[in-house]
């Protein structure tokens, strides 16, 4: 059984091993994710625990899918820093374990940003992902507006300039 969890600071710190095997991975697959390969675990690691302090600020908010006692796939919501942008955040780092796709986890993890941020009265989601990707289906599939592409706009895990898309997604509020 798969478990959604909104992830504390400590929390998140506690689990940044088992994301850093998860983000390896995804690198490793192939997926665009802002880190080029090979990426070791240990940078993977210390790159998610020093999130911690962003997590503790309520700058950024993550949530995990466990799958008994295995992450599976992992979210991060981040709110915009300036005044005239408290109402909107980027979803960013949806990640689910290649060998875990096709279950409705990356769905699954949407759902609980979008649930959450409406909660919080963000009324406006945007997102980026590599064109082309599978992960675009899923936004699609979900309700998001593609806004448009840029290319050559972020390197793969291989360095290679790729384009990319955004995306949005208006939300009601609480």
């Amino acid at each position: 059984m798969t478990e959604i969890v909104h992830v504390s600071a400590p929390e998140l710190v506690t689990y940044a091993d088992e994301m850093a095997e998860l983000l390896v991975e995804t690198v490793e697959e192939g997926s665009s994710v802002g880190f080029l390969a090979p990426l070791d675990r240990e940078t993977a690691a210390v790159w998610w625990r020093a999130r911690a302090a962003a997590v503790e600020s309520g700058e950024v908010a993550i949530w995990i899918a466990r799958e008994g006692c295995r992450v599976a796939g992992t979210i991060a919501l981040v709110r915009a820093p300036l005044p005239n942008a408290r109402h909107r955040a980027e979803v960013a780092k949806l990640m689910v374990r290649p060998s875990a796709r096709g279950q409705g986890l990356g769905r699954a993890l949407l759902a609980a940003v979008e649930a959450y941020a409406e909660v919080e009265g963000i009324t406006l989601l945007i997102l980026d992902t590599e064109s082309g990707s599978l992960a675009e289906q899923v936004y699609c599939k979900a309700g998001w507006t593609e806004v448009g592409s840029v290319p050559g706009y972020a390197a793969d895990p291989a360095g290679s300039l790729k384009p990319t898309t955004f995306y949005y997604k208006e939300l009601t509020g609480p």
